[in-house]
């Protein structure tokens, strides 16, 4: 498992956070909307985008009308080598389970 992967499981092991990422996904928002809809203090909200930011999950933008303000979104295939170790986890466990089923039932 990469250093990448690390970074974003744990940043996807908080349920905060994970909450934050669902509302990201319906669309992108300021730290201010997501504290509130998150019922979090401001401090409490840019640690969690801190982290979200270093598992490489979202990322943020200043709209062009105010360059005081940062708009957080997820970020585009942020989640393909999560995918792909899941594929690879859950075949894993297909072929072990599968095999242990064969043995139990005597087939070896």
């Amino acid at each position: 498992m990469s250093a990448a992967l690390d970074r974003m499981l744990g940043a996807l092991a908080d349920p905060k956070r994970r909450r934050a990422i669902e509302l990201l996904g319906e669309r992108p928002r300021s730290a201010g909307e997501l504290a509130s809809e998150l019922g979090l203090a401001p401090p409490a909200m840019s640690r969690h985008l801190r982290t979200l930011k270093e598992g490489g999950l979202v990322e943020d933008g200043h709209p062009t009308f105010d360059a005081r303000v940062r708009i957080y979104s997820l970020r585009d295939g942020a989640t393909a080598e999560l995918k792909q170790w899941l594929a690879e986890t859950e075949a894993l466990w297909s072929h072990q389970l599968a095999a242990f089923k064969r043995h139990v039932e005597g087939g070896a």
